[in-house]
Order: C-alpha cells, then structure tokens, then sequence
C-alpha cells in the first residue's frame, strides 16, 4: 500500500488522519529500514514536540493497518519497513553490524519444507538471520 492511502485506511477504521500519523509513515518510507529512535529523530527535524511515545504507539497502529512490518536485527529495538517492499530476509553481521537483504527466494525451500513437514507459514519478512558478512570473514 502507499503511503497516500493512509487517509482512506485509516477513515475506513473511524480513526483520524494526524500528521504524526503521516509524519511517522513517511519517515518510515524514506529510511527504508529504521529503528524507531531512528524514526524519532527524523520526525522531530519536521516537527519538534513529537515524543518517542508518539512514535512507538504510530508504529502499533500503522503495523496493525498492514502499512509497515518490524524485525528484530538486534538484541535492541526492532526494525520497521513499509509492508509495500518485496519481501526479504536480512543477514545480520555479529562482528560489524551490516545488515544485507536477502531475496525471499533464498528462503523459500525452507517455507515450502516447514509448511509441508509441520504445517507452519513462515513469515519470511520477520526473518533475520545471524552470522559473518564476508569481509568480517576474510579480516579473521
């Protein structure tokens, strides 16, 4: 979904377009992918008096909306993209940090083995995964 529905999603649902609402939406859309200390900090450059809280309670209602989706890249606070995205996985480098995106396609074999052998839909937008990017690799 784009970012210019949110007023005719959120009026379908009997609630009001504010602009935290679309503040928050369209810093998550430009990001790309961002914490929401991340978000707060690009919304208060716009618009000075939103708090954290207003960022985190945009964030529950705009994922509940199907407009964005978070994963957790880290042990700290999760990570939110819009939904509008192809849908990838992330590898996670535990030495520097990077995060690389990965096609779902990677992932698929694995859907399709955990759908047929235990009856689980994998969320693959949620996935992130945990190792050594190859430079970290090469450094050791």
């Amino acid at each position: 979904m784009s970012e210019t529905s949110l007023p005719d999603i959120l009026r379908s649902r009997g609630l009001r377009l504010t602009a935290q609402r679309q503040l928050v939406l369209e810093a998550v859309h430009q990001l790309g992918h961002a914490t929401p200390e991340q978000l707060h900090t690009a919304v208060r450059e716009v618009a000075a008096g939103v708090n954290i809280t207003t960022i985190y309670r945009t964030l529950e209602l705009l994922e509940d909306l199907g407009l964005v989706t978070h994963t957790h890249l880290s042990h700290g606070s999760p990570t939110y993209h819009p939904v509008g995205e192809d849908q990838h996985a992330h590898l996670v480098c535990r030495d520097c940090g990077a995060v690389i995106e990965i096609e779902h396609e990677v992932l698929a074999p694995l859907a399709t083995d955990l759908a047929k052998e235990r009856g689980f839909q994998l969320d693959i937008g949620h996935v992130a995964l945990f190792g050594t990017c190859g430079d970290c690799g090469e450094a050791k």
